[in-house]
């Protein structure tokens, strides 16, 4: 049993590309203590440890230490069932890097082995700590926005083309956790169609789009890309009452909410007659919320300690991680059927909750 008197004991699996900043953000935090990392290049892993910090190759020599409460996973997806089970079984809270796992399978076994053990499984779904996206899923949840109309969401630019996923399983995870995270309900779409194109000839999609239909016409749009000239982090958010404007590349303003927008005033009651509607514009106030400056990764190792010390589920819990690759999988099925709505499994995860469009409040975790 974990007390709030002492600093939670962590170790870092993986010291690639994200490694470090999980590293270095456990040594800041007043919740933990960075105790080993594990990689395969020793070199490397003391590069990423520091003084003091253990460094090993052997994940069961983390796992059979008494003073490591909880492993951060930063491997390949290929790999994070083969870390984490492990690691779940041996009473260790887990971490772990987008995406949960490499299939929605791995996943669900991970999930259900978290839950029978009483242990906190988190996603690192990073973007959901950051002050914009906190501040977005106040004003959907507030009802500042309105009803949900639709979104849209591009994350391209000249990327590295991975190896082993498409661009879909590298980018999109980001803009599905998000959605995830700030939609009244979660990810929970009527189903998913996918496009996506190889120009390259690299033998995986390189461009891709995703639609996504929600309840009562609401639709949510992605589109990810590794050919990009320019680098592109912009999500818009539309509702009936304002419509909210993320740019991710802007710090001066990354958000802003206009006050504009197309009403239909004196609907007739069938659709047939509605072409004929009076169309109205409205033209409001432009304002930019004020947002903290605050690293999102301190913020999600502050929430990872939280859930272990309350016994309590995390904002990016396992559950988010499964509906996140719930839609993965239901696009991949739908880029071999030529871009066909597809619905997901019907194993995802099913607790009734409202339609996408609801702006019921939302208490903060």
């Amino acid at each position: 049993m974990v007390t709030t008197d002492n600093k939670l004991g962590v170790a870092v699996i993986g010291a690639g590309y994200w490694g470090p900043n999980l590293a270095r953000n456990f040594r800041a935090s007043a919740d933990w203590e960075l105790r080993a990392v594990c990689d395969l290049d020793l070199d490397r892993a003391r590069s990423v440890a520091g003084d003091g910090v253990a460094v090993t190759r052997s994940l069961d020599e983390v796992l059979a230490r008494p003073d490591i409460d909880a492993v951060a996973i930063a491997t390949p997806a290929r790999t994070h069932q083969a870390m984490a089970l492990p690691a779940l079984e041996a009473g260790k809270h887990v971490v772990v890097e987008k995406p949960l796992a490499d299939s929605l399978a791995n996943a669900t076994r991970m999930v259900r082995t978290a839950r029978e053990r009483g242990l906190v499984l988190m996603a690192d779904h990073t973007y959901c700590y950051t002050p914009a996206v906190l501040k977005i899923r106040d004003l959907i949840a507030d009802g500042s926005l309105g009803d949900i109309l639709f979104v849209d969401s591009v994350r391209i630019n000249l990327g590295l083309i991975q190896p082993d996923v498409d661009v879909f399983w590298d980018l999109a995870p980001h803009d599905l956790s998000i959605l995830d995270f700030i939609l009244p309900g979660g990810l929970r779409p009527e189903g998913v169609a996918a496009h996506g194109a190889d120009p390259l000839g690299a033998g995986r999609p390189c461009v891709g789009y995703l639609t996504l239909p929600f309840g009562n016409g609401a639709l949510a749009h992605v589109h990810v890309n590794w050919l990009s000239p320019t680098k592109i982090r912009q999500m818009v958010i539309g509702g009936t009452r304002r419509t909210l404007v993320w740019d991710d590349l802007n710090p001066q303003q990354p958000l802003s909410v206009y006050d504009r927008g197309v009403d239909l005033a004196d609907q007739p009651s069938t659709a047939a007659d509605r072409r004929d509607s009076t169309i109205s514009y409205r033209l409001g106030d432009t304002w930019a919320p004020a947002l903290p400056h605050r690293e999102a990764l301190g913020q999600m190792a502050t929430e990872f300690a939280a859930c272990i010390r309350d016994g309590r589920a995390s904002r990016t819990d396992g559950e988010s991680g499964l509906r996140v690759l719930s839609v993965l999988e239901a696009a991949a099925r739908s880029l071999r059927t030529d871009g066909a709505l597809t619905r997901l499994e019907p194993d995802q995860p099913s607790v009734p909750v409202p339609p996408i469009v609801s702006s019921r409040k939302v208490s903060a975790a």
